[in-house]
């Protein structure tokens, strides 16, 4: 039986008429339109679907639409914008870290959290904060310097 949500993505209202148990990430990909966050392995393991619900990092292809209620949701395309990127964005420019850019939304929007939260972070704190997340391109080592980065420019 669909029921009518009302989300808030990235700052604008959307209304959804959908299943309760539908995956927030069906919800922004299939019937926003979204093009991120990204359908990784569909059980919370790689980060791909990765987004923020009320600031909160978030594996969106297990959490029901019912469940996010009111809350604030940010996707990748939230984070920034092209006239004032995150210091995310920005570091992971500089350090070249793109590849595929398929696992982009998992590393920035928990690397993003983290960085709220924590000032001034060690490699280590960087490392397991991190862990869980998924690259099958390696870009590893270029992900931890950029977020190092974007802990520097936050500074």
């Amino acid at each position: 039986m669909t029921q009518r949500f009302t989300l808030n993505v990235n700052g604008k209202s959307h209304t959804v008429n959908a299943d309760p148990d539908l995956p927030l990430l069906y919800a922004l990909r299939d019937e926003l339109g979204l093009s991120n966050p990204h359908f990784g392995c569909g059980l919370a393991q790689c980060g791909a679907c990765t987004v923020h619900v009320d600031g909160q990092p978030m594996r969106s292809c297990i959490t029901a639409i019912s469940a996010v209620g009111d809350a604030k949701i940010t996707t990748l395309a939230g984070l920034g914008t092209p006239e004032k990127p995150h210091p995310l964005q920005t570091a992971y420019i500089e350090e070249q870290v793109p590849q595929c850019g398929y696992c982009i939304d998992g590393w920035m929007m928990t690397a993003a959290a983290f960085l709220r939260d924590k000032k001034k972070p060690t490699e280590a704190e960087i490392k397991n904060a991190l862990s869980g997340l998924k690259c099958r391109c390696g870009t590893h080592i270029s992900i931890l310097k950029a977020v190092k980065r974007a802990a520097e420019m936050m500074g």
